[in-house]
């Protein structure tokens, strides 16, 4: 039992809770989304907020603005890199140790794996009652090779000998921090992801204004993917698909709104595909909703998921998606109801599902109106936001 649990209800009261939040970065993606809302909604009155982070590249407007309004103390740690690097990373951990042995946190809450190694461990040696860690998905399977899969799992097993709680996003991850005997159950919450539903939505003619900044005409239909342009999220596949969705649906346009190391080699690979003049390559997006506004469909052909944000994100503005049957997408998307999931891997299955839904304008719109609904019942901000409190407050006095 920590020491806290005996503190006496009055002081309960008195005292305001510091939680840091730490993780690597705050570029745009669901990780940094779910830190930005969670210390948004924090910095009241009964917490003392903290957010610890690396540097950001590609932070979103959301992200800058919060950065600029949010009246919590802000540190950036700029060792703190997602790559492995033993020197910068032992600079993370002594400054991350010092941090917290000065500011002597209630609660230490991790986002992502490698701040959640460094951290956590920093947190356990400066004495930190408790310390929280949510993955935002798990890298045991489908990212490297078996040998360093495994030092993973190891390395998490350890992590999880002096984590109070890990907050699993999705039924899966939840099921994967058992099947990889990650930590026992009762250590585990569940807690969905959370979006500010309200930021999602735009008028008809700022629609127009996109569609026109783009380049395409008001009447062609189109698709877009919006993801890091990287192996994991299945790039190559949304192009092949693509080609065979031209042969069907010609005129259709494709948006990769994103960056990633495979950008280039994806631009030469819609030249050879003889689709160029059909995709429209935005690179780094720092208004992820005005994108979707325009969209007729969402795609999302990823060969490991954590949850999907893309997907919330588009459903919330009542457009239908195709996706792949893996990680915790199936818990976001109501297949054949809100959209369509196909294995992964199979450009041709992706394309049958695209052509199916561009061809059926009708079922788009009740699958948009569906997935409106689907997203305003499960995806809540404050629903996540107060879930995680009362975590936080089970954690630290047992009520």
């Amino acid at each position: 039992m920590h020491p806290l649990h005996r503190i006496i209800p009055v002081l309960k009261l008195m005292k305001k809770i510091k939680i840091a939040q730490v993780i690597t970065r705050l570029d745009w993606g669901g990780a940094p989304d779910i830190v930005r809302i969670v210390c948004g909604y924090l910095n009241k009155d009964d917490f003392g907020v903290t957010l610890i982070s690396g540097l950001t590249r590609y932070p979103s407007l959301r992200t800058n603005d919060f950065l600029k309004e949010f009246s919590g103390k802000k540190v950036f740690i700029k060792s703190l890199v997602r790559e492995i690097s033993l020197f910068s990373d032992l600079t993370a951990f002594v400054k991350l140790f010092c941090l917290f042995k000065a500011e002597k946190f209630d609660i230490v809450h991790t986002h992502t794996a490698k701040a959640g190694f460094l951290a956590r461990l920093a947190a356990k040696l400066a004495g930190v009652p408790v310390v929280i860690h949510t993955p935002h998905g798990n890298n045991f399977y489908g990212y490297f090779g078996w040998f360093n899969s495994r030092i993973i799992i190891l390395l998490e097993r350890f992590c999880a000998c002096f984590t109070e709680k890990i907050i699993a996003l999705t039924e899966l991850e939840k099921i994967d921090l058992l099947r990889f005997k990650i930590i026992g159950e009762n250590k585990i919450e569940l807690i969905s992801q959370g979006l500010e539903l309200k930021e999602y939505t735009l008028n008809f003619e700022e629609k127009l204004e996109i569609k026109r900044k783009l380049k395409i005409d008001l009447s062609e239909l189109t698709v877009g993917m919006i993801a890091r342009l990287e192996d994991v999220k299945g790039p190559v596949y949304f192009l092949e698909a693509a080609k065979l969705v031209l042969k069907e649906v010609p005129g259709t346009k494709f948006i990769l709104a994103g960056e990633g190391s495979l950008r280039d080699k994806l631009e030469l690979k819609s030249l050879d595909l003889g689709i160029k003049q059909n995709c429209v390559f935005t690179g780094w997006i720092e208004d992820v909703p005005k994108i979707i506004a325009v969209l007729d469909l969402a795609v999302l052909p990823s060969l490991n998921e954590a949850v999907g944000m893309a997907l919330i994100e588009a459903q919330s503005q009542r457009v239908p998606v195709v996706a792949t049957n893996v990680g915790g997408i199936p818990e976001v998307v109501n297949n054949k109801v809100t959209g369509i999931l196909v294995e992964p891997r199979d450009a041709k299955a992706l394309a049958d599902a695209i052509v199916f839904l561009l061809k059926n304008p009708e079922l788009r719109l009740t699958m948009g109106k569906a997935a409106e609904a689907w997203v305003k019942d499960k995806f809540k901000a404050e629903v996540m936001v107060n879930k995680l409190i009362r975590v936080y407050k089970k954690c630290l006095f047992g009520v």
